[in-house]
């Protein structure tokens, strides 16, 4: 069996962690949002293909769900010192990988072969593909007080300011990446990771032909719901959603999902709701979802790669 996985954030790192345990990670190809990435102090970071990356080599760090672990921070320091920008904390070995993702990119290289460069280097047995190698940034608009970038505002303002609306710049120039559309139509089961909606699902699907390609594996199309008991198990996906007229349930996410997707993974403390999904137009399974650790991971996936059996 071979799996495509629409990934973005922490939720399909673990998700990713988990599949890679219960099947042979060269049949996996995870397709990472770069929505979030952006250019900082001269440097390219692509923070959700990072965390994906770091998490699959086992060196993520698990206190705060992202960077390395054993980081130090003696650049950041100076930084301050300086009274540079340090809102977004990046670790002396976190650097290195956005000091080389920056210096190949400028050789020409693009982010889809850097990508594959640094996870070879990691020594990861899946491949990971940015959805696209194009600028592709998310901008969201705050309630009376214009546009800022995601990072700006998730980690700069601590996701605080209330939005008022989502944009995806570049997505209508923009292309996928070499073997992301054959990933998705040749893999035996899609997978929509436990990922953002809105600021990490969205941004992939809003890449011209991405959405297309999914739809028309809908019925091999599984997602795992990021709701749980009408919130968000991390970060802002409960009030994103809210903000953008979807219900924050597992019954709203199968609104949002049924047009390219023919099957949710629903938490069993959401378990009364599974006919309120088939009702919305998506078969359900029921199961746990919420990854504490790498067994719950691995049978989350396990779950994953048989529900359409």
């Amino acid at each position: 069996m071979t799996t495509a996985v629409l990934a973005g954030g922490v939720g399909a790192a673990r998700l990713l962690a988990g599949l890679v345990r219960v099947t042979d990670p060269a049949t996996v190809t995870a397709i990472v949002n770069v929505g979030d990435d952006m250019v900082l102090h001269g440097l390219h970071i692509s923070p959700d293909l990072d965390t994906v990356t770091y998490t699959l080599a086992g060196a993520i760090n698990l206190d705060t769900g992202w960077g390395l672990t054993g980081e130090t921070w003696q650049a950041m320091d100076q930084l301050k010192r300086y009274g540079g920008a340090a809102w977004f904390a990046l670790g002396d070995r976190d650097l290195a990988t956005h000091m080389f993702r920056t210096q190949r990119m400028a050789e020409g290289a693009t982010l889809g072969e850097v990508t594959a460069e640094i996870t070879r280097a990691w020594g990861l047995g899946c491949t990971l593909l940015p959805v696209t190698n194009d600028a592709l940034r998310t901008r969201v608009t705050l309630m009376g007080d214009g546009q800022v970038g995601f990072q700006e505002w998730f980690v700069g303002m601590q996701h605080a300011p209330a939005v008022s609306a989502v944009r995806f710049e570049g997505a209508d120039s923009a292309t996928p990446a070499p073997g992301v559309i054959e990933a998705i139509g040749n893999a035996t089961m899609v997978i929509v990771a436990p990922s953002n909606p809105i600021v990490s699902i969205d941004p992939v699907l809003a890449v011209p032909g991405v959405r297309d390609a999914v739809t028309a594996r809908r019925d091999t199309v599984v997602a795992v719901s990021p709701i749980v008991a009408g919130k968000a198990l991390k970060g802002p996906a409960a009030d994103l959603l809210r903000t953008m007229g979807h219900e924050v349930s597992v019954v709203g996410v199968a609104r949002l999902y049924a047009p390219f997707a023919g099957t949710l993974v629903i938490d069993t403390a959401d378990a009364d709701l599974a006919p309120a999904v088939a009702d919305a137009g998506m078969r359900c399974v029921v199961a746990p979802t919420v990854m504490t650790g790498p067994t719950e991971a691995a049978a989350l996936a396990t779950t994953v790669l048989g529900a359409l059996s």
